[in-house]
């Protein structure tokens, strides 16, 4: 009898400490996918209505902040909040190219939807200079003229891995979210680009501007140990004018 009690009691402590497993691990689980969920709704949210158009920055006064843009009463929503005619970019610059975007902010009708686009012109041997949208995916389709397009992976496994395409009239090409990439014109004339985004505000971050051109500097020192060159090269370029051509 007291073999059996000891063995009863031995197996009712291993159920216990395996239910206390299964448990641990029903929690993790909670947990984990909790924080995806939380992941998949940090971006532009689904429109819970039909349409919301962003009233002008300035027009609501001592207003919470909200993510986004404050909506126009549908009540007095026109034809003319959803338009926008884009002219095309002056290429006479510094990059030989012009972004032109269309965004929440120049078209308020985009409120919410968790699009936009812009219109990419190039001069011959224009640039669009390496950038990211911190905010959204791009796929890009070129409606005249050939492009070299590239981007270049995030530092897994100690690889950055660039990924390039010669784009013709009527190609596609899509740049991951967030990714570093770039534009270069390698025709013999003009080209043109559409490139829609899967957010309202993708936001741009140009690399050269940010790290050479930005306000207030980065110290000297930093960027010199980060590039690994002398102070005098970060130095020389901190005085360069970073031209934007968004």
């Amino acid at each position: 009898m007291q073999k059996i009690f000891k063995s009863l009691t031995i197996n009712k402590q291993l159920y216990r400490q395996h239910h206390t497993k299964l448990k641990m691990k029903a929690a993790y689980l909670l947990v984990a996918f909790l924080a995806l969920a939380s992941f998949a709704s940090a971006y532009d949210p689904s429109p819970l209505q039909d349409f919301c158009v962003a009233l002008p920055d300035g027009s609501i006064k001592d207003a919470v902040f909200v993510n986004g843009k404050f909506c126009k009463d549908p009540k007095i929503v026109v034809a003319e909040d959803f338009f926008k005619h884009v002219d095309p970019g002056n290429v006479v610059n510094k990059l030989g190219s012009k972004v032109t975007p269309v965004t929440v902010n120049e078209l308020a009708g985009l409120n919410t939807l968790g699009i936009s686009l812009a219109r990419i012109d190039f001069g011959s041997k224009g640039l669009n200079p390496p950038h990211t949208h911190p905010r959204g995916t791009e796929v890009l389709i070129v409606i005249e003229g050939t492009l070299l397009v590239g981007f270049v992976t995030s530092n897994q496994n100690n690889t950055n891995r660039l990924f390039t395409k010669v784009l013709n009239k009527g190609d596609v090409f899509v740049f991951p979210f967030g990714l570093i990439h770039f534009q270069f014109n390698i025709g013999y004339g003009n080209a043109l680009a559409i490139a829609a985004l899967s957010s309202q505000n993708p936001g741009v971050i140009t690399i050269a501007n940010a790290v050479f051109g930005s306000t207030p500097p980065i110290s000297p020192e930093i960027l010199a140990k980060a590039f690994q060159v002398d102070n005098n090269v970060i130095n020389y370029l901190q005085k360069q004018f970073w031209y934007d051509n968004n």
